[in-house]
């Protein structure tokens, strides 16, 4: 009986866990300007002919910190520097990095665009 009483609290546990670690994403887009174009982008998502820049790293910081700033800077990527869209992901992999490290690695999963540089 005890033995059975474990494994649902094993479970349940698992379970929890499971589900609050899923993979989401959260997309941020600026209603004024317009998206920096890619012509050349053969892309069937969201992203449709947007110039995408795309971040996938792992980030190291102090478990106490409870931020981090990533710089955008201009470039040919990004030519006006502006942000027009952000998308962030969160994936159970970088979740269980994050609790596996406490919190010090933390797995970074972002897509962006710059607005469309004016004349």
């Amino acid at each position: 009986m005890m033995n059975q009483i474990g494994k649902k609290i094993v479970s349940m546990v698992l379970l929890i866990l499971m589900t609050s670690c899923a993979s989401y994403s959260i997309r941020l887009r600026s209603i004024n300007g317009a998206p920096q174009p890619d012509p050349v982008s053969n892309r069937g998502d969201y992203y449709r002919g947007m110039q995408v820049v795309e971040v996938d790293t792992v980030i190291k910081i102090d478990a106490m910190s409870k931020d981090f700033t990533y710089l955008i800077k201009t470039n040919d990527q990004c030519k006006t520097g502006k942000l027009h869209s952000v998308e962030f992901k969160n994936t159970f992999g970088g979740s269980m990095l994050s609790t596996i490290t406490f919190g010090k690695k933390r797995k970074m999963k972002v897509k962006y665009v710059c607005m469309k540089p004016t004349n």
